[in-house]
């Protein structure tokens, strides 16, 4: 004869609910999504940052060793005059480097790369600066996440 009871007690099921549960906590935390985004955003400042400072450049052997004339001089990031303008931004209070790079007539970027947080209608939220005494430019990316410090130098 067969037994009636062919099924899961309900304690059974809540024990594996519980079980796949805490599994699930363990493995959220463990890969913790939003330190993961932050950090693919990171990669994107660096890469957005080496772009503009390898046009920068090319500029500069295009034009006998001369800097986009719009650089301002500095020490530090964290001076609102150096955030770098939009392409097709109002450039008001901001640095138009993107003119000498990305114009018509400039051959160096398809479009001045923004910050992936930016919100700005006129900004990248990327700063660049150069140095007066030795004339090395710096670019750096002010909203870097996880406690991140971005910046590049040549």
């Amino acid at each position: 004869m067969k037994s009636k009871n062919q099924g899961f007690t309900l304690v059974e099921l809540l024990l594996v609910i519980a079980i796949i549960a805490i599994l699930a906590g363990i493995a959220v935390m463990a890969l913790n999504p939003t330190k993961q985004f932050g950090d693919a955003r990171n990669i994107d400042r660096r890469s957005d940052l080496n772009s503009i400072l390898n046009a920068v450049y090319q500029y500069a052997i295009d034009n006998n060793g001369s800097l986009p004339p719009t650089i301002i001089n500095g020490t530090a990031c964290g001076v609102a005059a150096q955030e770098i303008c939009k392409t097709g931004g109002s450039c008001s209070g901001l640095t138009d480097v993107g003119y000498y790079l990305v114009s018509t007539t400039a051959k160096y970027l398809e479009s001045m790369p923004i910050d992936p947080t930016t919100t700005s209608t006129n900004g990248t939220a990327y700063q660049i600066y150069k140095n007066a005494t030795t004339n090395r430019v710096t670019l750096c990316a002010p909203r870097a996440e996880n406690s991140s410090t971005i910046s590049v130098v040549r």
